[in-house]
């Protein structure tokens, strides 16, 4: 590979990272916002996005993906410590810490997963399982390990412009969440199921149909 080759690929790597974290901010703050919208905060043109991601959708596919890989990296890094609530504890905090919910939970449903997707969806939930029924003796008797999607999902509702305090909110209350598992009275109402989570690796629904 020629200098100027090299030299191409490297600044369409830079572009596509810029391109990613743009949609990031973009589409967290409102889903529905058009892919021009990502473009111009990423300051590149809409051809040169459009090289990259032939649709919004795929644009937002690739960004729930990689929160994936990002849950399915942390539960792995968790799984291998030997302490079984350190294991659970550095599993939830780094979770929360990469914002992953923000991105799973917040664009599932705006595109069509793929099989690799799904595969992963499954993968993860099989590491979460696993880190809980780690922890399980140390919990209170009603806790399932569909109670820590929804813990997650609460951590990730914290926020507030300045990032950094929204990451520190964040820290505190999962301190909380975390406290209340082990201890406390019985829990009210039934436990959440895996199947009203399903709904996130479907295809989302046409328009009018």
């Amino acid at each position: 590979m020629t200098s100027t080759a090299s030299g191409r690929g490297r600044q369409a790597a830079r572009n596509n990272v810029v391109i990613l974290a743009a949609a990031r901010e973009v589409f967290l703050a409102d889903k529905r916002a058009p892919i021009s919208a990502v473009a111009e905060r990423a300051g590149v043109g809409i051809s040169a996005l459009y090289r990259r991601y032939a649709s919004k959708e795929d644009l937002l596919r690739t960004l729930c993906h990689d929160g994936l890989r990002t849950f399915i990296a942390e539960a792995e890094r968790a799984a291998a410590m030997a302490d079984d609530w350190t294991a659970f504890e550095t599993f939830m905090y780094g979770i929360v810490e990469a914002d992953v919910h923000s991105l799973t939970v917040h664009l599932a449903g705006t595109f069509t997963p793929t099989d690799d997707m799904r595969a992963d969806a499954i993968r993860a939930g099989e590491l979460a399982a696993a880190l809980f029924e780690r922890v399980r003796p140390q919990l209170r008797a009603e806790a399932v390990a569909p109670d820590i999607t929804m813990l997650l999902e609460m951590c990730a509702a914290v926020r507030i412009p300045d990032q950094e305090r929204t990451t520190q909110l964040r820290r505190r209350y999962l301190a909380v969440l975390l406290d209340g598992l082990r201890t406390g009275g019985p829990l009210p109402e039934q436990a959440p199921t895996n199947a009203e989570f399903s709904w996130r690796w479907s295809t989302p629904a046409k328009n009018g149909s």
